[in-house]
């Protein structure tokens, strides 16, 4: 057996995950982290990773399915252009689309904002065997929110409770729920694709310049783009005070999309690999039944054969 054949998932995939992910020990400075990362591969190299990828993900997925005792909820957040929408679709190209599904969160509908800002996703999470992604999340309740504080006054909280530890109160809520889902089952990975302003330039661009993607623009991505520098410091306070070894960050270099996809890819294989998914096993009573069924069927299948050909010869003599 080969060095690389004896070595577990997780230790193949870790060169591609380690350097991104913070669980809340130590420190984080968002600008100590490189957007035009390649964790030395080129894009080649990457595609036969995501390839490989693709293929784990969606063996683990169907047992992860028929398993029916973990879930597993994927959190996206960038700023515009960042590549999420792109990500997911490479990512899960060929994935069963029975047991993943993709909530998108946009501005809060009337309804919504009769509830508490956590109340969209709640019902939004994934069941027992599912894998849930959430293209944006109730983080944006600590980020758009927290940039335009004006938008607190359209969610009707009591003014009394809108004080200045709104924000360190709401990160505790959000760790606090994130543990509780953990220890119900629900395995939680977070993704910030961490693009450079001169990358998202380029991407703004090329929507612009072409026509089959000047539907992805908006004018409203040029009034946030105005707001960089804050939007910036603000996902490094929910990095630093979101991140925990249950509910861990990845802070994934975003600039090469098809890098991004390696580390967000090889993420998601490698902690559906630690929870030993199998086909579950039928018990003693069941293989037994199923033998009668089988020999049932079979039999069925003889008379059908002996019936054609009778009704053949009926047919020649006629």
């Amino acid at each position: 057996m080969s060095k690389k054949s004896s070595q577990s998932l997780g230790a193949e995939l870790k060169p591609f995950i380690a350097p991104f992910r913070f669980d809340g020990s130590g420190e984080f400075h968002l600008k100590s982290n490189k957007t035009n990362e390649k964790g030395g591969l080129d894009k080649d190299k990457a595609e036969k990773i995501l390839d490989a990828n693709r293929k784990r993900l969606n063996d683990f997925q169907e047992k992860l399915y028929a398993q029916d005792r973990w879930s597993l909820l994927l959190i996206f957040q960038g700023m515009d252009a960042a590549g999420k929408d792109s990500a997911i679709k490479s990512i899960f190209d060929g994935v069963n689309p029975q047991g993943c599904e993709v909530h998108s969160f946009k501005q809060p509908s009337t309804l919504e904002l009769d509830h508490d800002f956590m109340w969209r996703s709640v019902i939004a999470l994934p069941q027992r065997g599912r894998i849930g992604i959430f293209n944006r999340s109730y983080y944006e309740e600590c980020l758009v929110t927290r940039v335009h504080p004006e938008i607190l006054v359209k969610e009707k909280i009591p003014p009394k409770l809108i004080t200045k530890d709104i924000w360190r109160e709401r990160f505790e809520d959000i760790s606090a729920f994130e543990r509780y889902l953990t220890r119900n089952g629900t395995i939680i990975l977070k993704f910030f694709l961490n693009v450079s302003k001169q990358e998202q330039r380029e991407r703004f661009l090329e929507r612009l310049e072409a026509p089959s993607k000047n539907w992805k623009f908006s004018m409203a991505d040029i009034t946030e783009r105005a707001l960089w520098n804050r939007y910036q410091a603000v996902y490094q306070d929910i990095v630093r005070h979101t991140s925990t070894a249950v509910a861990p960050w990845h802070v994934v270099p975003a600039d090469h999309k098809w890098f991004a996809r390696v580390v967000i890819g090889s993420a998601i294989v490698s902690a559906l690999e630690t929870l030993d998914l199998k086909f579950p096993k039928a018990d003693k009573a069941s293989l037994e039944e199923f033998k009668h069924v089988r020999e049932a069927l079979l039999e069925e299948g003889k008379g059908g054969g002996k019936k054609a050909k009778g009704a053949k010869r009926v047919g020649k003599s006629g």
